[in-house]
Formats: structure tokens, sequence, C-alpha cells
């Protein structure tokens, strides 16, 4: 009787998640000796679909968790009960998360209760802050605990790892799977998604804001400081791609709702997104997923955190910590403006997240895992 193939279940919500996890798909699903089955718990359920759809994956299992202004409690409870719906049906011989969402680490907790060995997509990230960013910072220390294999992006991620004592031969560096996915956006035929944005004689300014910590007054410091830009640069297109978030929406469009050259549209898909980060001359963001991205299109990046789990790209020199006090990011931002060399030194710095090449490496060592 033939012997059945090692079912990977691959489980993921957020479009950042799903941005990540469509290589490693790919991957997996290139290869013969495995199964593959894909969960969605379905935080960002349409941004997902405008993905999964144009690189052509098929969700499996759809949780279709969210519902308005969801607490961490009740997502969390509703998680558990749906991964151990999924689980108990389908019986996957490894769970593989992505990140640090809470339902990342929920699946990986499931995935842990049941026996099943749990890979870790983008392991060993740390601030060392537990309230920041919350709660993604205990999130990753928890799917650490229950993880079988780590696959670390870079040098420092497994660094970290080792210093807390896990297990050296569970850790493997492989790169960041987002650059995947960015180099295969890149390849692809796409329209750029503000045709009248005039590109030829202003330079445009993109906007990310949306990260949980920086509700409240962060959020409203970043945006006057962001008001406070468009200002001071009329030859400046200033594009924010607003999260539908209430806690978002409302003082973005309160505090830069009226000023001439600020534009904020609606929440983009992926490829629209990725094409606007080619085009742009500067990026602010507290996103740790264009942090990675825009060095390998070359964009000068200021991240409106205090702290962050990626320290490569600072270190590297292909980000620079702006924090979220109005007068910090007004001055940092300034000195990209004003000067063509201190942007130089950015946007020609080396990436250090890697060269495309993690979900083949990650897919090898699951191979391995089952002695393959």
């Amino acid at each position: 009787m033939e012997s059945r193939k090692p079912l990977i279940a691959v489980a993921f919500g957020t479009r950042p998640e799903a941005v990540k996890m469509v290589p490693v798909i790919r991957a997996l699903q290139a290869r013969p000796e495995l199964d593959t089955l894909v969960v969605s718990t379905g935080q960002h359920k349409q941004m997902l679909t405008q993905i999964l759809e144009r690189f052509r994956i098929r969700v499996d299992h759809e949780m279709d968790l969210m519902e308005p202004n969801q607490s961490l409690y009740r997502l969390s409870s509703k998680a558990i009960a749906a991964f151990e719906e999924v689980i108990t049906r389908t019986k996957p011989d490894m769970m593989l998360v992505q990140g640090d969402t809470t339902t990342a680490f929920l699946g990986a907790l499931c995935a842990f209760y049941a026996k099943i060995p749990v890979g870790h997509v983008e392991a060993g990230l740390r601030t060392n802050d537990k309230y920041f960013p919350f709660p993604e910072e205990i999130n990753r220390r928890l799917i650490t605990a229950c993880a079988d294999i780590n696959f670390c992006p870079t040098q420092g991620n497994k660094d970290n790892l080792l210093r807390e004592g896990v297990r050296e031969e569970s850790m493997r560096i492989t790169g960041n799977t987002g650059i995947d996915t960015l180099l295969l956006a890149s390849a692809m035929e796409h329209p750029f998604p503000i045709p009248d944005l005039d590109l030829r004689n202003k330079r445009m300014i993109l906007i990310t804001v949306h990260r949980r910590e920086s509700f409240g007054e962060p959020m409203l410091q970043i945006f006057s400081a962001i008001r406070e830009l468009a200002d001071a640069y009329p030859d400046a297109e200033v594009v924010y791609p607003v999260h539908l978030n209430p806690n978002v929406q409302k003082p973005a469009r309160e505090i830069l709702g009226d000023v001439a050259n600020i534009r904020l549209v609606p929440p983009m898909d992926y490829f629209d997104f990725v094409a606007l980060m080619g085009k742009a001359h500067l990026i602010l963001t507290d996103s740790g997923g264009v942090q990675e991205e825009a060095p390998t299109l070359g964009v000068p990046v200021l991240v409106l955190r205090n702290e962050t789990e990626r320290p490569e790209a600072v270190q590297a020199g292909t980000v620079r910590l702006a924090g979220t006090r109005r007068e910090d990011i007004v001055r940092e931002a300034r000195l990209l403006l004003d000067n063509d060399a201190e942007r130089a030194k950015l946007a020609g710095a080396s990436n250090p997240y890697g060269d495309g090449k993690a979900a083949p490496r990650i897919v090898a060592a699951i191979l391995e895992h089952f002695g393959i």
C-alpha cells in the first residue's frame, strides 16, 4: 500500500502573512513528495483574495474569524476552536506559521497541543520590549516556544534565538520570503495605480501607518508631522493608503484630509503598492515588511517607530528610525528631502534580507525533516 505523503498545513490570515507565505506555498506545491493544506484565518479577507488570485493559490480551509472591533480575547477563543477543527479533521504532519500575529501564535499552540511539528517562518525577530510591538513581541516569543524548526531570515535573528537557549540544530538561515515575493511581483506586468500622479515634476512621499501601538497620541504626532512636511514641500505628492481600522481612518481624515498635496486613498492590493514603492522618493512607515522590501527597490525608508525588530536594516543603512514625535519625524524627513547625499546613502545601501531564494531553502529543510 502506498504510504501517505507528509501534509504541510500553511496558516495565514493577514495580507503581510500571505505575501510572505506565497513563495513558500508555491515551492511546497512544486514538490510531488509533499501535500499542502492552505489555511486562511481571514483577518484581511478582501486583500488576501487579491494577492492569492494573482498568484493562483487556492485556500483549502477558510476560518473567517474577523468581526468589527474584535478584542484579542474574542479573536483568540474563536481561533483556538477553529484550529482544533481543522487539525482534528485533516491531521497535518507539520504546521507552518509566519511572523507574529495572534493567529500565528494560536496556530502554533494548537499544533503543539496535537503534537504536530511547528515550522516558524521569520523566526528570531526581537525588540526585547514585551509591549512594543504589542502584541507581536510576545506572540513571536510564544511561537518560538512551540517551534520545532526556526526559519531565521538573518544571522542576527539566529543569534537572538541562541541567546534565549533555543537549540541551534532547530535553526536555518533562509533570508526573508518577502523578498522572494517582491521579486516575483516586480517581474509581473501591472499598471501604475494612480495614473494622474505627476511623477515627472513632483516627488512622491509614500506613507503607511497602521500598527496597533501607533494608535492614539503616537498616530496624532505622526499625522501632524506628515501635514507639516506636505505644507513645507509643495513640490511633493504625499500618498497614503489609509488602513480601514477606525482608529486610523478618523485621525487621518481629521488631520490630513484637507491638505491639497496629500492623497488619502483606499487600501491598495499588494501589486499596486509594490508599483507605488518602486516610484517613491521617500517612504515613511511603521510597517515591518516595508522595511525589508523598499531597500530592494532602492527607496529610502524612515521608520515611524521607536524600536524595530529588524535592526539589520538600520545597521546596513537602508532604513533610519525616526520615532513617533512630530519634530523628530520632520527633522529626519527634511534631511533626506533636502540633502541628496544623505538620501543616496540609504538608497544605495545593500539589502540585508536575502537574495529572493528563501522559500526553496525552507522547503529543503522540511524535506530533510521528513527524511525525503
